[in-house]
C-alpha cells in the first residue's frame, strides 16, 4: 500500500474537495482520500503508481504538488465512512431545517438578512448532499445534479440581490429586529452544536474538516445578522439588514460558482 501526500494550494472549501473526488473517481488503485483543508493537503492511499493520480490532479489547475510517497502497512489505512455519513447527515438535516425556518421568518419579518442566510444554509446542505450521494452514484449523475444545484442556487441568490437593490431605492418597512435576532441566535446555537459534534469526532477525514470550516463560517454569518438586528433596533433603519443581506447573497453566489465547477 502506498501513501502519497499532495499540497494543493487552492484547496479551501468542500467544493474543491468534491471536485477532486469526482476527478479521481474510477481509479481502482485509490483506496482512500483524506483531506486536510486547513493545511491544504491531500493524502491518497493507493495500491499502484501515482502517475495517473498526479495527472488528473494537475488537470484541475488547483496548484497540486506531490510532497512525498511512502510505503505503509495495511493497518495504517483508515476508512470509516459510516461515522462520516452519520455526522454529515446530521449537519445536512440541521442546515436544511434552518433553511426552511429562516426563509419563512425572513419573508414574514421582511428581513433580507434572514432570507440570505437561509440560502447560505441551503447551499451548505447541497454541498453535503452531493458529497453523501456521490458515494453510490455515477459520475454523470453527480455532475448533472451539481449543475442543477449550482444554477438553482445562483438564480436564488441573484433574485435576492435584485430584491436588496429594490429595497435600497424604494420605501420599505423596517424589518422586525426581534425576529432577526431570535432566529439568528437559534441558528447560531444549532451551528455551534454541529461544530462541537464535528470537533468531538476528532476526524481527520475529508468531509469532516470541510464541514467544520463551513460551519465556522455560518457562525460568523449568524453573528453578523444578530449585530445587524441590533443596529436596526438602534437606528430604526432598514439599511443594516440590507447590507448584511447583500454580503451573504454574494457569499452564496460565490458558492454557486464553486458548485457549478463540479459539473464540468
Amino acid at each position: 500500500m502506498f501513501k502519497s501526500t499532495y499540497k494543493i494550494s487552492k484547496l479551501d472549501c468542500p467544493s474543491e474537495e468534491s471536485l477532486i473526488r469526482i476527478k479521481l473517481e474510477g481509479l481502482s488503485s485509490i483506496k482512500s482520500l483524506i483531506f486536510d483543508i486547513e493545511n491544504r493537503n491531500l493524502t491518497v492511499f493507493h495500491s499502484e503508481d501515482s502517475g495517473e493520480i498526479e495527472k488528473r490532479l494537475n488537470e484541475l489547475n488547483l496548484g497540486s504538488e506531490r510532497k512525498e510517497t511512502t510505503i505503509v502497512k495495511q493497518e495504517e489505512f483508515i476508512n470509516n465512512p459510516s461515522v462520516q455519513s452519520k455526522l454529515l447527515w446530521t449537519v445536512l438535516i440541521i442546515n436544511f431545517a434552518f433553511f426552511i425556518i429562516e426563509i419563512t421568518t425572513g419573508f414574514i419579518s421582511k428581513s433580507m438578512g434572514l432570507v440570505a442566510d437561509s440560502l447560505d444554509m441551503l447551499a451548505d446542505a447541497m454541498v453535503y448532499g452531493l458529497s453523501l450521494w456521490a458515494v453510490g452514484s455515477t459520475v454523470f449523475r453527480k455532475k448533472k445534479v451539481a449543475r442543477l444545484s449550482g444554477y438553482f442556487q445562483l438564480a436564488l441568490a441573484l433574485i435576492g440581490l435584485i430584491e436588496v437593490i429594490r429595497r435600497f431605492i424604494s420605501v420599505e418597512a423596517v424589518p422586525d429586529f426581534r425576529t432577526m435576532i431570535i432566529v439568528s441566535i437559534l441558528a447560531l446555537v444549532a451551528n455551534s452544536i454541529c461544530l462541537y459534534l464535528l470537533q468531538k469526532s476528532k476526524s481527520e477525514e475529508a468531509h469532516m474538516k470541510a464541514t467544520m470550516i463551513f460551519t465556522s463560517n455560518d457562525i460568523i454569518i449568524n453573528t453578523g445578522i444578530i449585530v445587524a438586528g441590533i443596529l436596526v433596533l438602534l437606528t430604526h433603519s432598514k439599511y443594516p439588514d440590507l447590507i448584511i443581506g447583500a454580503i451573504v447573497f454574494l457569499i452564496v453566489v460565490r458558492g454557486a460558482f464553486r458548485i457549478l465547477k463540479l459539473g464540468k
